[in-house]
């Protein structure tokens, strides 16, 4: 008893020789440091938790193993022809679907409180959000080298070399970093685990899977390739290829850009309001 009463009037002169003193307090953390920050926290998570990482490394190489042999015969008469249309494409769906688990994530943090806890702190007020979707952006580029790692293996040759395969990731991060905000808001919303990923499944498999990943939509019903046309992911699937070619198509990437910024100007306010209602 006597020992903690000491150590507590020995901190609380130190206090006091600060506040005499006139030190200055420590500078108010910016919001890169505090987002980073938060990035960090997502990480040190997987770090103990080593199977949240099952979905960025088994998923790219089965999806990717799959659906080259299952419908490369049948589709483009070899594996080695098609691989070259369907590398961008699973490349994409891979690093697509993975980004609903930021919501999933996020609504496991709200339930448990933890977020209440971050509203306390003398921080940039998005931070905890942005760093979440920081975090998850190494996630989205192991994946993506996992897909191209194992393409090459099996036969993908980009014609547009290095410089078009990076330029390509680079525009899927930043896609994914946007379209994740959509998640967050959801996440937002609706009470459980479970139910965010119900409804980000609901949304992402009819945009991954009605898209021109698999095939040209040449080959579609007109009502179907109405919709494959005006697709998100269509436009990003082909943006990918034009890069990975060496022929960049100018009109998609800049529909894709205005994308980017319109999924990150809508749902990024939004998912804010509802987060400072929420906590």
């Amino acid at each position: 008893m006597t020992t903690s009463l000491t150590k507590e009037a020995a901190a609380t002169a130190a206090v006091a020789d600060v506040l005499v003193s006139g030190a200055s307090r420590p500078p108010k953390p910016n919001a890169l440091s505090t987002s980073l920050s938060f990035g960090w926290r997502a990480l040190l998570k997987i770090k103990h938790v080593p199977e949240q990482l099952f979905d960025v490394t088994m998923f790219p190489i089965m999806f990717t193993l799959l659906f080259t042999y299952l419908f490369g015969g049948a589709l483009a008469g070899s594996t080695s022809a098609y691989i070259q249309f369907l590398l961008p494409g699973i490349l994409v769906q891979t690093v697509v679907m993975i980004t609903m688990y930021t919501g999933v994530t996020l609504n496991k943090d709200i339930e448990k409180g933890v977020f209440d806890r971050f509203r306390s702190l003398p921080i940039w007020r998005p931070s905890p959000l942005v760093g979440a979707l920081l975090g998850d952006v190494v996630r989205y580029s192991l994946a993506s080298v996992i897909v191209l790692v194992l393409g090459v293996v099996i036969g993908f040759r980009p014609d547009g070399g290095i410089v078009g395969v990076v330029l390509s990731i680079a525009l899927l991060l930043v896609f994914s970093f946007c379209l994740s905000w959509v998640w967050t808001m959801i996440a937002m919303i609706v009470r459980t685990e479970a139910a965010v990923m119900g409804v980000s499944m609901f949304i992402l498999f009819p945009l991954t899977f009605a898209s021109n990943i698999f095939v040209d939509p040449q080959t579609m019903p007109g009502w179907l390739r109405a919709f494959v046309e005006v697709n998100p992911v269509s436009f990003l699937v082909t943006s990918i290829r034009s890069l990975m070619a060496g022929d960049p198509d100018a009109t998609k990437l800049v529909v894709t850009a205005a994308m980017c910024a319109g999924f990150l100007v809508v749902f990024g306010p939004i998912t804010m309001r509802l987060y400072n209602r929420k906590t």
